[in-house]
């Protein structure tokens, strides 16, 4: 058999969501059936079905889940982004992958003036200037000019979406109220050992702070689509 030949057959083994889920705990521990269950249901899966309902994975969406994991971990994309990265021409969103790979938490970030800000946002300084005024948005000073962290502009385009619905800044600032409560609550765990005058238990903390968030992230949003199921079936 040829490698093209090889790896056809290879790709076009199925398997079963449990069997995903075994396969990939090794690099993502906290992988679980009702996270994949979960990505499919935003759209980011779409495994095949048997005639019974059961799932099952080609490789190339075992590859699929990967790269959204990755892209989760490694970069705390929100599912939105994600969606556009992977919806990116061939190349273009691997290429944007390569340069943001390795972004961490305590990596530094890009800064935007206002005028910036709201040009990759496409919004008006006013609505900018609200979504400060409660929290959403954040800047500092420097000589006299407001800088915003590049961050931002994802966040500013979400606020902008839900403004179209009636969602005011205003009330906005549950969600970052929300936030603050479970950064606080990580940040209470590692505290200690970001505060260590050693290096390396520094760099241990924030990998550890990473992973938590991470964790915390997956539960925030699992919670909040159980919620969301009962309000539509209800």
């Amino acid at each position: 058999m040829s490698t093209a030949e090889a790896t056809t057959a290879e790709r076009q083994r199925l398997l079963t969501i449990g069997n995903v889920c075994r396969r990939l705990q090794a690099e993502f521990p906290d992988i679980s059936i009702s996270k994949i269950r979960y990505l499919e249901d935003q759209g980011l899966l779409a495994p095949s079905r048997t005639q019974s309902g059961y799932r099952l994975f080609s490789e190339d969406d075992v590859e699929r889940l990967e790269t959204i994991l990755r892209l989760q971990r490694d970069e705390f994309l929100p599912l939105r982004v994600i969606r556009q990265e992977l919806a990116s021409p061939t190349g273009t969103g691997k290429e944007r992958r390569r340069r943001r790979r390795g972004v961490g938490l305590a990596d530094p970030d890009d800064e935007l003036d206002l005028a910036e800000l709201c040009e990759r946002a496409a919004i008006a300084p006013e609505l900018a200037r609200e979504l400060e005024e409660f929290g959403l948005l954040q800047s500092r000073r420097e000589g006299g000019e407001k800088l915003y962290p590049a961050g931002d502009v994802e966040i500013a385009v979400a606020c902008s979406k839900l403004a179209r619905f009636g969602i005011t800044a205003r009330h906005l600032r549950t969600f970052r109220t929300a936030a603050d409560r479970e950064a606080g609550l990580l940040e209470q765990l590692v505290a200690p050992s970001l505060r260590s005058r050693n290096s390396d238990r520094r760099e241990a903390a924030v990998q550890q702070l990473q992973t938590l968030a991470e964790v915390a992230q997956e539960l925030s949003q699992l919670l909040f689509w159980r919620d969301l199921r009962q309000v539509a079936t209800h």
